[in-house]
């Protein structure tokens, strides 16, 4: 564990706060605990919403929650829709759909992380990486990289709004659509859609092969800086189809080690809970996920972009098997670990879901009629994808009468909450000891969390460990009474 973990005697020390973290998705600070000698002795993430969708989706039957559960995100909302339909299936004893259906679904998701992967890294990202982490505030944003880099911000817009328009395709709207059913699908694709879908495609795949060479060479240009900032060494967990190959949908857990060892490979998902615990802290609505093999020191792991490519044998598309290539020689033998890797390895999944998309648009099964399957109920589904930011758990327990009675979410920014915290520790000890704070040095934590591409508000489900404070007033606004509840 860092240093920077605890501070021994924090009512002596000087509080820095970044609130709110800016660039994510949801609401987060960063606390720094420094001494007069602007040493710091602590740093930590805080998530501070609360949404509790473990909770009160108890109690509603089954069939609503591949809807329901899909607000909880207006980025990732289709892999929250599908993680719940995968297991929402096996609630109706289906294992296996027809293939107009699992091509349908797979489409789908390809043109989620088109268009999550585009969103990141060109609008929250690229400011940092284009003009420095400690640029003019002012600049650093949107709008600025429309005004300096006008082509490749266009580009990234362009490659976001063909990724939304495979999703309005197939499910009606581009955020928040319906499409999965228990067992299938509601609707197949006209040829017209496919026409539609393929007029913009090869632009896709090329402006996505350009989002490759320009995340590889920002992160080669400045190696000296990139390779080595917020650097950790953790293990990586992903899904893996049989053979290795990656697989956004489906497959089984692989999870190496730091050095690129095998821990566990092609595991069931359905097993997960004797695999990974979830640990809660006083200071944070979000769990800590750790392997029970290895303990809550040495378990903890990434997800995401840089562990897929970490951990994948090869990829299926060329264009964006050649990039993986090229990005693992950047850890000589091993797993790259470098954070700021996750821009590059993000944007080779891009480019591998642009070329999916072009291929599966080829496949007349997208067109075809049959697209439910029927089995016997079972009480118990579990179901699990690769979100753009990582593994997903979707866990859902039922009764006779059809309604949700238990419900569990590791969702992916959970999975990478230790690590985020490693990370900003690193940038606190390298840029900060020593050092006045101001804007410029406290963005290089926020660049560091960045990285990992969070997903605040999907990853707040812990309950009953924060402190707590009741007010009551009267009709007036003065205070009645006061309940308060520490950690």
């Amino acid at each position: 564990m860092s240093t920077l973990e605890t501070a021994e005697h924090p009512e002596g020390l000087r509080r820095i706060v970044i609130d709110p973290l800016s660039r994510v998705e949801g609401h987060g600070k960063v606390t720094l605990l420094m001494d007069d000698q602007h040493q710091v002795l602590q740093a930590r993430l805080h998530i501070v919403e609360f949404r509790g969708f473990e909770r009160f989706i108890q109690g509603r039957p089954y069939w609503e929650l591949p809807v329901l559960v899909q607000r909880l995100c207006g980025i990732c909302p289709v892999s929250h829709h599908l993680a719940a339909a995968k297991a929402v299936d096996q609630l109706v004893g289906v294992d296996t759909l027809t293939p107009t259906a699992e091509k349908l679904r797979r489409l789908l998701h390809l043109g989620q992380i088109l268009q999550s992967h585009a969103l990141h890294f060109f609008h929250l990202s690229s400011p940092d990486l284009l003009f420095g982490f400690g640029s003019d505030l002012q600049r650093r944003n949107i709008v600025g990289v429309l005004e300096a880099y006008p082509k490749i911000a266009m580009q990234g817009v362009t490659l976001r709004k063909y990724g939304q328009e495979v999703i309005r395709v197939i499910t009606g709207k581009r955020v928040h659509g319906t499409g999965a059913l228990p067992g299938g699908m509601n609707k197949s694709l006209t040829i017209e859609d496919i026409r539609y879908l393929r007029e913009g495609i090869q632009e896709a795949v090329r402006f996505a092969q350009g989002a490759v060479e320009l995340s590889k060479t920002l992160f080669q240009t400045h190696r000296e800086q990139h390779a080595s900032f917020a650097l950790i060494h953790s293990n990586f967990m992903s899904l893996i189809r049989d053979d290795g190959a990656l697989d956004l949908y489906h497959g089984g857990l692989r999870v190496k080690d730091a050095q690129g060892g095998m821990l566990l490979d092609h595991v069931d998902y359905r097993t997960y809970t004797d695999l990974i615990r979830e640990e809660v802290r006083p200071w944070t609505y979000m769990k800590f996920p750790y392997l029970i093999a290895l303990g809550k020191e040495a378990g903890w792991y990434r997800v995401g972009p840089l562990a897929r490519i970490n951990n994948a044998s090869f990829i299926d598309t060329p264009l964006a098997e050649a990039a993986r290539k090229e990005f693992m020689l950047e850890g000589a033998g091993g797993p790259v670990q470098s954070t700021l890797a996750f821009h590059w390895a993000r944007m080779i999944e891009a480019l591998h879901a642009a070329e999916g998309i072009e291929r599966d648009l080829q496949d007349g099964d997208l067109m075809g009629p049959d697209l439910l399957v029927q089995g016997e109920k079972r009480f118990e589904g579990i179901g699990v994808i690769e979100a753009p930011r990582g593994t997903l758990f979707h866990h859902y327990v039922i009764n006779e009468d059809d309604l949700v009675v238990k419900a569990n979410l590791i969702v992916s920014t959970t999975s990478n909450n230790q690590a985020m915290n490693e990370s900003i520790r690193q940038v606190a000890a390298t840029y900060l000891h020593g050092q006045e704070p101001h804007e410029g040095l406290l963005n290089h934590l926020e660049v560091a969390i960045r990285a990992y591409d969070p997903c605040l508000s999907c990853a707040t489900h812990a309950l009953g460990k924060m402190p707590l404070e009741l007010e009551i007033l009267n009709e007036e606004g003065a205070l009645i009474n006061r309940f308060k509840r520490s950690a």
